[in-house]
């Protein structure tokens, strides 16, 4: 199993934000001005429901494992509060990440979502443990942002393969869930290949497509 450097985040086929075909190659400038233009159709009318399920729950086990130093209670109300806040929260930023998921080119936006999202998450998710009195607070949001520069990639590099997406060219979640096995594999051996290729290139051991 091989990804070349241009194939990290190449999606099935090509398809823009507004699901125009005249507008296949949809730039990382034209979708983030769709979103300020049209919030309400691309982050209310798409909420991912998808990402706020599988956020919701794994982001609360991280809290619970996080304060059960502080005790059981302090664990589960950690646990209680970040499950509520993901639920909401969550599938929008599933949305934002999905509508930069055809944007090209896509380094450059997965590098935008990558910025965006922890700005827009962990802001308001410090905020509201905060306010709930979450004991083990600054080291619950440290990891809770690391978990989401590794998730906003994965979930970016998944739905560009139309994976975990509510919109045009959707599957039913137990669909999804069914190729997730698949894109992780895939995902972590893109990881060091990367990595490899751009330290080959740079030596000019490789040409430019990687072979």
């Amino acid at each position: 199993m091989q990804l070349s450097t241009s194939q990290v985040c190449a999606p099935p086929a090509p398809r823009s934000i507004s699901n125009n075909p005249a507008a296949d190659h949809l730039t990382v400038r034209q979708a983030f001005l769709l979103l300020l233009r049209q919030p309400v159709k691309y982050l209310l009318h798409r909420w991912n429901w998808k990402s706020a399920l599988l956020s919701a729950v794994l982001r609360a086990s991280l809290f619970f494992s996080t304060n059960l130093a502080a005790g059981l209670p302090a664990a589960i109300a950690a646990m209680k509060t970040e499950l509520v806040f993901r639920g909401i929260t969550s599938g929008f930023y599933g949305a934002l990440t999905e509508a930069f998921r055809e944007a090209e080119p896509p380094w450059e936006a997965a590098l935008t979502v990558m910025f965006l999202l922890p700005v827009a998450n962990h802001s308001i998710e410090l905020l509201v443990h905060w306010m709930r009195g979450t004991q083990k607070l600054f080291p619950s949001i440290l990891a809770s942002v690391f978990l989401t520069a590794f998730s906003t990639l994965f979930n970016f590099f998944v739905m560009r393969r139309g994976v975990l997406i509510v919109g045009s060219g959707r599957h039913s979640l137990a669909k999804d869930l069914r190729k997730l096995p698949r894109l992780v594999v895939d995902f972590a051996i893109w990881i060091p290949r990367y990595v490899i290729r751009r330290a080959a290139r740079k030596s000019g051991s490789v040409g430019p497509d990687g072979d």
